[in-house]
């Protein structure tokens, strides 16, 4: 596999000026009510009112906050909810390292994927609120533990409280790179506020045609959602480069979960990234699919997938160009 060096320099949030942080914290919240953050572009009103907020309206004695502006399909009010957050050494070498990607695990999801690995905290919400200040503690926890990164896990709906947390983390000391950790089902409008803040993107690339995305994800236009924004992910941060100890810098790291009787779309998804985003891109092949979740029993997907359908698509990434696939 190719390797791309360099020596490493501050992470991208550190350039940010006040004006700018303010700036891009303002827009993300101008997004979250109505929200459009990811693709589902709900809509909902996430944020309270003044009136809610001060309890002087017709819905909630004084000082309540009333729970019912939270109705997207990320079940998500103004708070972000975490399930779990520490040292990882599941992921990609890049990330892990030797002490570990400092993950944070954001409960409630964009997707609807009924075979979800992690549909406990995807569909499940559990977890607990915090505030943005506890969020920055958590970022600083994971730096101050060794951890090589802060490794946002299904961040999209949440990102007003990321960047509010992260501003405040990066004030009292955070220096470690930031990784988008995410479904691919992204807003454009919420990639251009990341731009600068994100290092390391690392989107799903879950399907290339739009009939398994609905089936299996209730997201019908996930291949054009997340072609356009994996490209723009590109656009900001490039390929995946590492420091001279094989540690993630910057840059754009791909996940393809191979699903049974070829479901993902791999061809069309390789090809896109030969085509399209770079040959160079880092792209990791996955083989641990599994039916959970609703998948149990399915009659096209309740099945682990074969030896067989896993090296079907490792040829295609290989027939595609593809010069830094991450396999078994």
């Amino acid at each position: 596999m190719k390797t791309f060096v360099v020596k490493p320099g501050p992470p991208a949030y550190l350039s940010l000026t006040d004006s700018q942080w303010k700036q891009k914290i303002e827009r993300s919240k101008e997004l979250m009510s109505p929200c459009v953050l990811c693709a589902r572009r709900c809509g909902v009103t996430r944020r309270p009112s003044e009136e809610q907020l001060s309890g002087s309206d017709d819905r909630g004695k004084r000082g309540t906050r009333p729970r019912d502006y939270a109705a997207g399909v990320c079940r998500t009010g103004d708070k972000a909810k975490v399930s779990s957050f520490g040292p990882h050494f599941g992921e990609e070498p890049p990330l892990v390292g030797r002490r570990g990607s400092g993950t944070i695990f954001f409960a409630g999801c964009n997707l609807k994927c009924i075979f979800c690995q992690n549909y406990d905290i995807a569909h499940l919400d559990r977890g607990w609120e915090v505030t943005d200040e506890e969020l920055s503690r958590i970022m600083l926890r994971l730096q101050e533990i060794g951890c090589h990164n802060v490794n946002l896990v299904s961040p999209t709906h949440v990102v007003p409280n990321i960047l509010a947390a992260l501003r405040l983390a990066a004030c009292r000391g955070l220096k470690i790179p930031i990784v988008y950790n995410t479904g691919g089902y992204d807003s454009l409008e919420t990639l251009q506020v990341l731009d600068g803040v994100v290092d390391i993107y690392m989107p799903d690339m879950k399907y290339g045609e739009a009939e398994p995305a609905q089936e299996f994800s209730m997201a019908p236009d996930y291949p054009e959602v997340n072609f356009r924004a994996v490209k723009e992910m590109h656009r900001q941060v490039g390929d995946l480069v590492t420091d001279d100890r094989g540690v993630a810098v910057r840059g754009l790291l791909v996940r393809h979960l191979v699903l049974p009787r070829g479901k993902a779309g791999t061809q069309k998804v390789m090809e896109f990234i030969a085509e399209h985003i770079s040959k160079d891109t880092y792209v990791n092949i996955m083989d641990q699919y599994r039916p959970c979740y609703r998948a149990v029993g399915n009659p096209v997907i309740g099945r682990r997938i074969t030896w067989n359908e896993y090296r079907q698509a490792l040829e295609i990434a290989q027939r595609a160009g593809l010069t830094r696939v991450h396999a078994l």
